[in-house]
């Protein structure tokens, strides 16, 4: 009997291992400030677009699939991101699929130049969405083409798309073109171009995709938003709100991310004619991104919302990866961006966690400053996204160009062979100086900063003439610090180890005394658990 009993017990705790380590094998990495592989090692080239589920043709099995634009220059700029590209080149409009939404299946170029080529000059192809069209059993793709929006059309998701028709959006809205465009999909199945007015794009409109004289098109027009202009516009649905989401009008660059909210689809959208940036993405404008569109994952213990952020790296030359996702998170109705370079997403059960190698310092490569810093064009900015200055000594920063020093520094090309990015921190000024640049973290309601040992490291170039010049992490009252004040005229890398952190809070940054015309350039800064 004890025997029984024994192996019963055995029986019982083998299943427990083997449903845990079932349970961890769903649970898979999400990388962020990286480009992209397909399961088979391809590169992943996906830009402005979004991802829809759809039954699979063949098996019939709900699949995730994904859409956007292959750039000829997206390629060039993977290959060698230290040249920041000036064109934008259409290849195709690219198919991924996958079950899980981490590994990825190339499964077409479904909408070729070719294909776009037979009807005229191809110029600008970009922000584009994909819609099941019921009453004609054909899948369509809205995408915005030169001046107007053309509307291609397949059988099946990830066959070739061929022209349908092109359509003017003058009649709706007053311009030809869409500012820019996604489509959403609704629970019911309807779905529905989201799109900005193409001059200024100070207005938002929501219109719904079906057939018109047997063919594809828009059913009508619901202006929803009239204000500031914005850009990236996108929209998803949680808890039975519909979120109308947007960008500054910043070109390639990165902004915050805005929302609206609204318990319809068409509105009225609160705060009127108001959008509120969203919580999270403040220090480092959505983690280097614009808003590109979201995905619902009903997961069978909770629903996840990933924001889906386009970097447009390859034109911006703000970094590394087109593609950036991230968690919502919710306080009641207001969503709360959680900035992760590095996350766990288990698709089946919806749930997520933060990976072991986050970086938790925000904006450390410096790319979220679009212009040099301070900057007296939109936005008008004095410090640097994420970091505080603190000057001592020297000249005070201020919109004075004759006076006050410049926090950021435009990396060269020789630079940006070893550094990420067009932009690093600057430390200098014309006379004597003592300066600090700092950067508070703490743990938010979502993401928690545990207690533990971190290694905080940084990319560094400097001059001469430094009295002082250290890189430290200060918590709970312990301060650790590295000295680095002799001269490096190429960029090395310096290091922090075992950074006791407590209290899920605490400082880095970085201290520099030095003489007038000395310099110091910092880049690549990492702050990651020990574990």
């Amino acid at each position: 009997m004890k025997k029984q009993l024994n192996y019963i017990v055995f029986l019982f705790l083998l299943g427990m291992l083997f449903r845990q380590s079932d349970v961890n094998a769903q649970s898979l990495n999400i990388k962020n400030d990286v480009f992209w592989n397909t399961k088979d090692g391809q590169p992943i080239y996906s830009q402005g677009g979004g991802i829809f589920r759809f039954a699979d043709p063949k098996s019939g099995i709900e699949k995730y699939y994904w859409y956007g634009v292959h750039y000829k220059e997206a390629e060039t700029y993977r290959n060698n991101p230290s040249v920041t590209q000036g064109r934008n080149t259409f290849q195709a409009v690219t198919c991924y699929s996958s079950t899980d939404l981490i590994n990825w299946t190339f499964e077409n170029n479904v909408l070729t130049r070719t294909e776009l080529d037979q009807h005229g000059r191809t110029t600008w192809v970009g922000r584009l969405g994909v819609a099941f069209v019921k009453e004609l059993n054909l899948y369509a793709m809205f995408v915005q083409h030169g001046s107007e929006v053309l509307i291609a059309v397949s059988k099946t998701p990830s066959d070739d798309f061929t022209w349908h028709q092109k359509i003017s959006m003058k009649e709706m809205i007053g311009t030809t073109n869409t500012g820019d465009q996604t489509v959403f999909t609704d629970d019911d199945g309807k779905s529905y171009l989201v799109y900005s007015y193409g001059s200024g794009r100070n207005k938002i409109y929501v219109s719904e995709i079906g057939v018109k004289e047997g063919k594809v098109n828009l059913l009508d027009c619901t202006q929803v938003f009239k204000g500031e202009s914005r850009e990236g516009n996108c929209m998803f649905k949680y808890k039975g709100r519909y979120y109308m989401c947007a960008s500054n009008i910043y070109g390639w660059d990165a902004s915050f991310a805005y929302y609206l909210v609204s318990d319809n689809v068409r509105g009225p959208y609160e705060p009127v004619n108001n959008m509120l940036v969203m919580k999270g993405s403040e220090a480092d404008y959505a983690h280097v991104t614009q808003t590109g569109f979201f995905f619902n994952i009903k997961g069978s213990k909770q629903e996840t919302v990933v924001y889906c952020g386009d970097r447009w790296a390859d034109f911006a030359g703000n970094g590394l990866g087109y593609n950036q996702w991230f968690p919502l998170s919710f306080d009641g109705k207001e969503p709360y961006f959680n900035s992760l370079s590095s996350w766990n997403l288990n698709s089946k059960t919806g749930e997520w966690t933060v990976a072991n190698d986050n970086n938790y310092a925000k904006n450390g490569s410096f790319e979220a400053d679009r212009k040099l810093v301070p900057m007296h064009v939109k936005p008008v900015q004095t410090e640097l996204m994420g970091w505080t200055t603190t000057v001592i000594e020297g000249n005070k920063v201020s919109l004075d160009s004759t006076t006050s020093p410049v926090l950021n520094y435009n990396n060269t090309e020789a630079d940006r062979k070893i550094v990420i990015g067009e932009k690093s921190l600057n430390m200098g000024d014309k006379i004597a100086f003592k300066r600090k640049v700092s950067q508070s973290i703490a743990s938010s309601p979502y993401v928690q900063v545990k207690d533990g040992y971190y290694t905080m490291t940084a990319k560094v170039k400097n001059s001469s003439g430094f009295q002082r010049l250290e890189m430290y992490a200060k918590s709970a009252g312990k301060l650790s610090r590295v000295s680095f004040k002799n001269e490096n005229p190429a960029w090395k890398t310096i290091e922090l180890k075992r950074i006791a952190v407590k209290g899920g809070k605490l400082e880095i940054g970085f201290v520099a005394e030095g003489a007038a015309n000395s310099f110091c350039q910092v880049d690549d800064i990492l702050f990651v658990n020990d574990r």
